[in-house]
């Protein structure tokens, strides 16, 4: 299959009128695959490049044109000034509107998975289906049952707390981090790189974005057909995953068998079952 990469630039948001964005990087790097009909924007998680998706878009064969993001400052990608999800999502957005997709399918894992709701309750009718992998509307809710987002909250501590790690200390805890969230040891060294390769400012602002996003309210101004795909230890959790997702009419919650957070590599034929299946129901 051929690969276009796009590299969007500067001159791109100002024409279409991103005025936060005038002065600062491109906010992701997309590469496109293949020339199927059907468009699929698959969106990355926390630190993770967009080759995440690469066995995903194989197994899905020839009938999708695939465009993945990999987001400024993650996997190596070079950083923003003062990186933002508010306006990565903004700007994945008038992609679609640039790029003329019809309907595309919007595919996102965790970080990922709540970007990809953000742009389906923001531009309802703009979206085909949402694939959700391992991703709640809002995952501080979790462990703070009080949690209200803060409208501009203050990320310096997030950010001097990346910034401050030797080099080995931020290694040894990025190690620590993905053995608790991918079974598949083959994958360990890729994931870890990916992170070791971050900015780590980049990597403390989006946490701290990420931290303070609730979209429990907002999904419910998605339309489109949306699976949710989940790992399978949630399932001892089900009262409050549907709790998390009762705002979302349009949702399925399915179960991973096993494995852990990255379950396009643990549960391989399970999600690959469940993505073919739903993709290929129903009308857009």
């Amino acid at each position: 299959m051929k690969k276009i990469t796009l590299t969007l630039i500067l001159s791109f948001f100002t024409a279409v009128g991103i005025s936060s964005l005038a002065q600062n990087a491109s906010p992701f790097q997309v590469t496109v695959t293949g020339k199927g009909k059907q468009a699929i924007l698959f969106i990355p998680g926390y630190s993770c490049s967009g080759d995440v998706w690469k066995e995903t878009i194989q197994q899905l064969g020839p009938n999708y044109t695939s465009h993945v993001f990999t987001f400024a400052g993650f996997a190596g990608i070079a950083p923003q000034a003062n990186p933002s999800l508010n306006e990565w999502v903004e700007a994945i957005g008038h992609y679609i509107q640039t790029q003329k997709l019809n309907k595309p399918i919007v595919v996102g894992h965790s970080l990922g998975g709540v970007a990809a709701m953000w742009l389906a309750s923001e531009y309802p009718d703009k979206i085909g289906k949402l694939v959700v992998v391992d991703a709640l509307p809002c995952l501080t809710a979790i462990y703070n049952s009080n949690f209200q987002s803060q409208a501009t909250p203050d990320c310096s501590a997030f950010i001097q707390q990346f910034e401050k790690m030797d080099p080995q200390t931020f290694k040894t805890t990025q190690y620590t981090a993905m053995r608790s969230m991918v079974a598949d040891t083959s994958k360990l060294e890729t994931v870890v790189q990916w992170s070791i390769k971050s900015d780590k400012a980049t990597l403390g602002k989006i946490y701290c974005d990420f931290s303070n996003t609730d979209m429990r309210e907002k999904i419910a101004a998605i339309t489109c057909p949306s699976l949710i795909l989940l790992e399978a230890s949630f399932k001892a959790y089900q009262d409050t995953m549907n709790s998390q997702y009762k705002n979302l009419k349009t949702a399925r919650i399915e179960y991973s068998t096993k494995g852990l957070h990255f379950i396009m590599y643990d549960d391989k034929d399970w999600y690959y079952n469940q993505l073919r299946t739903f993709l290929s129901q129903g009308n857009f």
